[in-house]
């Protein structure tokens, strides 16, 4: 798996209306191991107490509620908010998920398809979000279902025709992420949307990082605690800024709207009660299961 300044019309409340209906989980499944691995970053989660939905700073293993629209200027609580009850969501609620694909040159000599000219990238189903803990479903057992490590952009502001050196302001944060794919349908068509689209076959999350460099970042995948993929995205053909360039030059990207920029060698299937988990460095690992 890659204008100018625009205002968002985007509200917080329209987002959190729109909240996809994938099964959230508990905080405390994890939460002091997962918090912890996020005390020097500059992380946003999204979460859930009751009936309110929000957002919140994840820092020194606390949660700070955010104040204001977190696509904005936002401020922070002062004091951190009491983790019982709270349940992790996805990060974000997109209008869109972008993925890029061929983006590595190891994966697309894997995969036995020419480097790509162009970044080539396609649209996937918003439905098909699960956060961090969620249970990955395989629709066809007898198909081939791969998983697939990458890095996420979260785009920040409405843009439109962009170029690679002001695309990082456009841009709130990153993200880990999973592209889930049916080979099986995925080598039978010569588009990719359905393959890729399946109700829970885009693990997102924990947390958006809001201030990291995404340039030279340790890439990797663990299936049941054996490393499977183990790149760098130094090796992106198209780095995160010129995805950002070429996709706003298609089409207008609006807050919240996620970047899946692709993913580097060593794909393979996935199988029921398999544990995979994707660590990003300087990212909270992002932990899926094959139900």
């Amino acid at each position: 798996m890659g204008g100018s300044d625009c205002n968002s019309s985007t509200s917080d409340a329209t987002l959190l209306s729109n909240t996809p209906s994938a099964p959230t989980f508990s905080l405390a499944r994890t939460a002091l191991n997962l918090l912890q691995i996020t005390r020097f970053m500059s992380a946003i989660g999204r979460f859930q107490k009751g009936d309110s939905i929000f957002y919140a700073k994840v820092v020194d293993g606390e949660i700070y509620p955010l104040r204001g629209d977190v696509f904005g200027s936002p401020s922070f609580e002062k004091k951190p908010m009491k983790l019982k009850g709270v349940r992790t969501l996805t990060p974000v609620t997109p209008s869109k998920i972008i993925a890029v694909g061929l983006n590595y040159a190891d994966h697309a000599r894997e995969s036995g398809k020419p480097l790509p000219k162009q970044p080539l990238f396609w649209i996937k189903a918003t439905t098909s979000l699960i956060p961090d803990g969620g249970k990955i479903e395989i629709p066809f057992p007898s198909h081939r279902t791969d998983f697939e490590a990458e890095l996420g952009i979260v785009i920040g502001r409405r843009v439109r025709n962009v170029t690679p050196a002001a695309a990082a302001r456009h841009i709130l944060g990153y993200t880990a992420a999973q592209d889930i794919s049916d080979r099986t349908i995925q080598n039978g068509e010569s588009q990719w949307t359905r393959s890729k689209s399946f109700d829970t076959f885009t693990p997102l999350g924990p947390y958006v990082e809001t201030k990291i460099d995404p340039h030279d970042l340790t890439i990797q995948l663990f299936q049941n605690g054996q490393l499977r993929q183990n790149s760098n995205t130094s090796q992106l053909i198209f780095n995160c800024y010129q995805l950002v360039s070429f996709i706003s030059t298609n089409m207008t990207l609006l807050p919240g709207d996620v970047i899946l920029t692709g993913t580097p060698s060593g794909v393979g299937p996935i199988e029921s009660g398999d544990r995979l988990e994707v660590r990003i460095q300087g990212l909270a690992p992002l932990v899926n299961s094959g139900k």
